[in-house]
């Protein structure tokens, strides 16, 4: 967590810089450290003996890099069973689409680099379609929705120096929108 830079610092708030290809050494050091954090992040025990906070997603601004790499880990199950629903180190990542439809998680959204909890709800698209590129540089045109589309429109935020609070309707924080799917 110590490398987890805190809301307050300005590269939480630029534009990221696409990422060439091949990468170098260094970012194909980030983007295992990055997921290496995150499968870590998951792990109850490990968490409690690093003293982690656990997440699904972090974006290279977060550890002080403005590229546009973020690693996304969505488990299938929060006891670490199964398949995850997606993973991957998402590059230079572009939502082709979205749908009309929002969603929102009940409890709100969290950050690893927002220390205190803000409440209200974060409307996003309950489905997109996101391509990218991996460590490789192989393109991918995915799917997604509900909860792993949310995950990557957070990551995807923070590449372009927008926090989930910024989402919050400051008027009502708690304002639903017709036809908004809810997560628990």
């Amino acid at each position: 967590m110590k490398d987890i830079v805190r809301d307050g610092n300005k590269v939480l708030r630029q534009q990221a810089k696409q990422v060439k290809f091949p990468l170098s050494a260094e970012d194909k050091k980030l983007a295992e450290d990055m997921m290496e954090y995150l499968e870590v992040s998951q792990d109850p025990e490990l968490c409690a003996k690093y003293k982690l906070r656990a997440g699904v997603g972090l974006a290279a601004p977060q550890v002080g890099v403005s590229e546009m790499m973020a690693a996304v880990l969505v488990p299938n199950d929060f006891e670490g069973e199964g398949e995850p629903i997606f993973k991957d180190v998402i590059i230079n990542p572009v939502i082709l689409s979205s749908s009309v439809q929002r969603c929102a998680i009940t409890e709100g959204e969290g950050c690893l680099s927002v220390d205190e909890d803000v409440p209200g709800f974060i409307h996003r698209a309950a489905r997109i379609t996101l391509k990218y590129q991996d460590v490789e540089g192989t393109e991918h045109t995915v799917r997604l929705k509900n909860y792993p589309a949310i995950v990557c429109q957070h990551e995807i935020d923070h590449l372009h120096g927008t926090l989930f609070y910024d989402h919050v309707d400051k008027e009502n924080p708690f304002s639903k929108v017709d036809n908004d799917l809810f997560i628990e």
